[in-house]
């Protein structure tokens, strides 16, 4: 895990509240008819622009970068890609927080 870039990830509002979200996608997102892929694959980029009132482009960029930090893992369906939380990574900067600072 690179810490850098895992703090440069969670140091935006938005990126963190994505993080929430997908904490729990069966309560944020079941309105949005989403529920048959979030178990299967997570949710969708349309999805969580919806939720977070931002542009496509925007929330695309913020998940990318979530990607990269490894905080969240990516399924391509099709032409669409769901997002979902990756708890080992997650948890391990947990234990990186306990043990280091």
């Amino acid at each position: 895990m690179d810490h850098v870039t895992v703090f440069k990830a969670l140091s935006n509002a938005s990126r963190l509240q994505i993080l929430e979200l997908l904490r729990d996608p069966e309560r944020h997102f079941s309105d949005h008819g989403v529920l048959s892929r979030v178990h299967e694959c997570g949710v969708c980029v349309g999805a969580i622009q919806e939720k977070l009132g931002l542009s496509q482009s925007t929330v695309s960029s913020y998940l990318s970068l979530l990607q990269r930090a490894g905080l969240v893992d990516a399924t391509r369906v099709g032409p669409w890609t769901y997002y979902r939380r990756n708890e080992k990574t997650l948890h391990a900067l947990s234990n990186y927080f306990a043990a280091q600072l």
